[in-house]
């Protein structure tokens, strides 16, 4: 299962995504958290320091793209290959349980058991003259190509905003959490989220966070109804992990660590919808050939389009 953490800027989605990372970790199944957000701090919530944080993926897009497409003959060159370039027969698709180029090469195990995969941050030549969604195009890639199964865990820790729906990555989730401040900000947006997502099938649900009593829980619920599925209360344990100091999960107080099983279940629950992921995946792709990727590869990208293929677990790779 695929989970994305979203919200406003300051709104506790990086700590809450290292948090669901490691609880989930800590019930035994493989966990995979990725950094997506333009701010690299996921690491540093799961208690790495910089110097062993993992290689961006960002920065080594070729690499990937080359392993990804295989033998895959609709996909002429990684240089035509883009960030929505679905796989079809040929392509090396990527599982949680097994070793592959791209699982070791670019995560490192966190002292608390999850992977930890990040995009990167800017490097000296990106500076004016790229736009940050090139490096989160790894990451749709590498979910594009992933067949994760019952039990195996894939946390994304998003860009903050609405800033995600600049590309298809924002469907290709089982679940969304929106991590929500009970002030209007953190409403707005929710609800600019919730609108653009509507037409897509989207999964929602809101986590209220630095919840401080009742009154706070009362506006959250007043403003955002039924999509409301738990609360984190203020916590001394959350902030003593972020400003540094030694933590685990058996330092979280108990209303929050419910409050993640919460989450859990609300996951485990979600029915997986291969099909759904592989009609968007097409759609976007077309979408994007159209609007900028067939003028920017001399291609016409509708042909990466595989009409034989079947997303989903029961699909092998047919080239490793």
């Amino acid at each position: 299962m695929r989970v994305a953490f979203v919200g406003k800027g300051g709104s506790g989605k990086t700590t809450l995504s290292a948090l669901f990372a490691r609880y989930v970790a800590s019930r035994g199944g493989p966990v995979v958290a990725v950094d997506a957000d333009i701010n690299q701090h996921l690491g540093m919530a799961l208690g790495l320091a910089e110097s062993a944080l993992p290689r961006p993926m960002g920065s080594h897009l070729t690499e990937i793209k080359e392993y990804l497409r295989g033998d895959n003959p609709r996909i002429s060159s990684a240089a035509a290959m883009v960030k929505t370039t679905p796989p079809g027969s040929g392509s090396r698709l990527l599982r949680l349980d097994e070793d592959d180029p791209i699982h070791t090469g670019f995560s490192v195990v966190t002292p608390e058991g999850p992977r930890l995969m990040v995009t990167g941050p800017f490097s000296e030549d990106d500076l004016g003259v790229a736009c940050y969604h090139s490096k989160v195009g790894a990451v749709e890639l590498y979910l594009n190509h992933l067949l994760d199964g019952a039990g195996e865990y894939v946390v994304v820790d998003m860009t903050a905003g609405a800033d995600s729906f600049a590309s298809g990555l924002f469907t290709r989730f089982d679940m969304t959490f929106l991590v929500a401040e009970p002030t209007r900000q953190g409403v707005s947006v929710y609800r600019q989220y919730r609108d653009y997502a509507a037409d897509y099938g989207v999964p929602i649900a809101v986590v209220g966070n630095k919840i401080h009593g009742p009154g706070d829980v009362a506006f959250l619920r007043d403003q955002v109804g039924d999509d409301l599925l738990v609360c984190l209360e203020h916590s001394p344990a959350i902030r003593a992990m972020e400003q540094g100091r030694p933590f685990t999960l058996q330092d979280l107080e108990p209303a929050n660590s419910q409050a993640l099983g919460t989450l859990l279940d609300r996951l485990d629950s979600q029915e997986k919808d291969w099909f759904r992921f592989g009609r968007q995946a097409v759609q976007f792709h077309l979408r994007n050939a159209t609007a900028w990727a067939n003028r920017a590869t001399g291609e016409d990208l509708a042909a990466q389009i595989d009409p034989g293929f079947v997303f989903g677990p029961t699909r092998v790779s047919l080239s490793r």
